[in-house]
């Protein structure tokens, strides 16, 4: 993924969303995998061809004659769906070539996000990516491997496929699988982690990273659920890791405040929640 934080890649990547929504409006299954794929296919041609890449993304050129170039370049080649979201990108006023190439592959995963959402699978979509993460991020070699940007991507794919494939959803193993493909300098196992803050920030929840020295009951993770949003006012969504290191048994990081034994009034209204 790539972090947006120039005011005109963010305003690009507003208008871009726009238009995406307009593509996946009425939109079936298929044709939202259809259209991310056609993302996708987009980025990854401009990750390679430097010259179009900045041409595509000058700024100093008129909208009209970029989005002529990229007319004249994929309407044979995209479907219907997908050009009008090429086109806006293009127009758009990105703070670098790469960041125009970082809001397609993002307008991608924005898309199967969606088709996640409309079939009621987002949650299960956004804790398959956290676990996948923690897996991976686990395993060094399997790591480097699947991180290796000089790699053969058809390689990665096929060894990621042999893990995961038939056992997450759908929408997962696109995304895992595009990833794994052009990591773009991440490691994967950070960009699994980027997609499933992406996952939640979908639903507008925020996150609570939670490491455990002890698993926790379904009933216990329902009533630090809703501990945490009468805390902080907000639905939270929750990502467990089991980590037996851990001082008091539970470590909670909302944000950029973590609330331990610092924190002891919250601490202990936790506590008690949990052994209700």
């Amino acid at each position: 993924m790539s972090t947006l934080v120039n005011a005109a890649s963010r305003e690009a990547m507003a208008a871009s969303q726009l238009q995406l929504l307009q593509a996946t409006d009425g939109a079936q299954a298929a044709e939202i995998t259809g259209l991310a794929d056609e993302l996708f296919g987009v980025a990854a041609l401009l990750g390679r061809e430097s010259t179009l890449r900045r041409a595509l993304a000058d700024a100093s050129t008129d909208a009209q004659s970029r989005e002529n170039l990229a007319r004249g370049l994929l309407e044979t080649k995209v479907g219907a769906r997908a050009l009008p979201v090429i086109v806006e990108a293009v127009r758009a006023r990105w703070s670098s070539p790469n960041d125009l190439v970082g809001g397609l592959e993002q307008l991608a995963r924005t898309a199967l996000l969606v088709q996640a959402e409309r079939a009621g699978r987002l949650d299960a979509v956004e804790d398959e990516l956290f676990r996948l993460g923690r897996i991976i991020g686990s395993e060094v070699d399997l790591e480097r491997l699947l991180s290796d940007p000089s790699g053969d991507p058809a390689a990665k794919t096929a060894v990621l496929d042999r893990l995961i494939e038939g056992k997450v959803e759908p929408v997962t193993l696109e995304l895992v699988r595009q990833l794994v493909a052009r990591p773009r300098g991440r490691r994967v196992s950070e960009g699994l982690e980027e997609l499933a803050e992406l996952s939640a920030k979908r639903r507008e929840r925020s996150v609570a990273h939670i490491r455990s020295a002890f698993p926790l009951s379904a009933e216990q993770q329902d009533r630090l659920s809703r501990t945490l949003q009468r805390i902080y006012a907000r639905p939270i969504a929750l990502h467990l890791e089991i980590d037996p290191g851990v001082e008091g048994g539970l470590l909670i990081k909302v944000g950029d405040e973590v609330i331990d034994g610092s924190v002891t009034g919250r601490l202990q209204t936790l506590r008690r929640d949990l052994a209700d």
